[in-house]
């Protein structure tokens, strides 16, 4: 499984506002902080906002927030939000001929199933807990 650079920046500049939960921070600061391009991250945050995990605030001193506390944030959602759908292998998704037969399926799906788990049981919560 490959993760693209918007998931990783994506999961970058979720974890800063996380840090800042209680700040509206303009993209400017966030892309100077993480490094990220600020065309890029417009891009990125406009995907999450769409699906509902940040929020805009418009005008002087507006910038982006957390739609809902760190730890209601699971790293899955965050992911999910800037990944197409697109399986580990494609017998997962498609018909395959050798589906019936094919002993390595199983396989295929349980690997699956433990990378969902391990990304759906994290939260933006537990990556800024101080150890």
């Amino acid at each position: 499984m490959k993760i693209s650079t918007k998931s990783q920046y994506g999961l970058r500049a979720m974890v800063f506002l996380a840090q800042h939960k209680n700040k509206i921070l303009p993209l400017k600061i966030i892309a100077k902080k993480e490094g990220i391009s600020l065309h890029y991250l417009e891009k990125i945050i406009s995907a999450l906002e769409k699906k509902g995990l940040v929020k805009a605030k418009k005008g002087f001193q507006g910038g982006y927030f957390l739609a809902k506390k760190p730890e209601k944030i699971k790293i899955g959602e965050i992911i999910k939000a800037l990944e197409k759908d697109i399986p580990l292998v494609k017998c997962l998704k498609e018909f395959c001929p050798r589906s019936k037969k094919c002993l390595a399926k199983k396989f295929w799906r349980n690997f699956h199933k433990t990378i969902s788990l391990a990304i759906n049981s994290l939260t933006l919560a537990d990556l800024i807990e101080e150890k």
